[in-house]
């Protein structure tokens, strides 16, 4: 898995004209899965995200995670992440994983965020989506679990 986390004082994704998920504070979570992914690397992954001390105490430091915080995670599945871009211009995604598979492990993360007390909004798997964000600091973090 591959994440790309951005702290945002507010996010939200539209499909189709339509806002599907929004959040004030919080991280902005784009999300690529790969082939080899399973359901328990996203419930590990879900608790580094949660405890991934990205956020300013009152001294300035990274000292408070999401759940210190009680911010809230826009997560976005973004197979694209998984690029491989070794050879030619055209990008190659075979290491993402099939559209079945990266909707359940998908599912998974967000549904471990939930149960670790994150409130957690997500867009459409697998629709064209706009996302906009206003990045907090500006903070971004990659995590690459391969």
């Amino acid at each position: 898995m591959k994440v790309v986390l951005q702290r945002v004082s507010r996010a939200s994704v539209v499909v189709q004209g339509s806002v599907r998920g929004e959040i004030g504070p919080g991280l902005l979570v784009l999300l690529g899965i790969a082939r080899d992914d399973e359901e328990e690397d996203a419930v590990r992954l879900a608790g580094k995200v949660a405890r991934l001390r990205v956020f300013e105490d009152d001294a300035g430091r990274f000292h408070r995670s999401l759940l210190d915080t009680r911010g809230a995670a826009l997560v976005v599945s973004q197979f694209t992440l998984l690029a491989d871009t070794a050879k030619g211009n055209r990008p190659s995604f075979t290491a993402a994983a099939p559209s079945e598979r990266a909707e359940l492990v998908y599912g998974n993360f967000c549904a471990a965020l939930r149960e670790l007390g994150v409130a957690v909004e997500t867009g459409v798997f697998g629709a064209r989506m706009e996302v906009e964000l206003v990045n907090d600091g500006s903070v971004t973090i990659v995590v690459d679990t391969s």
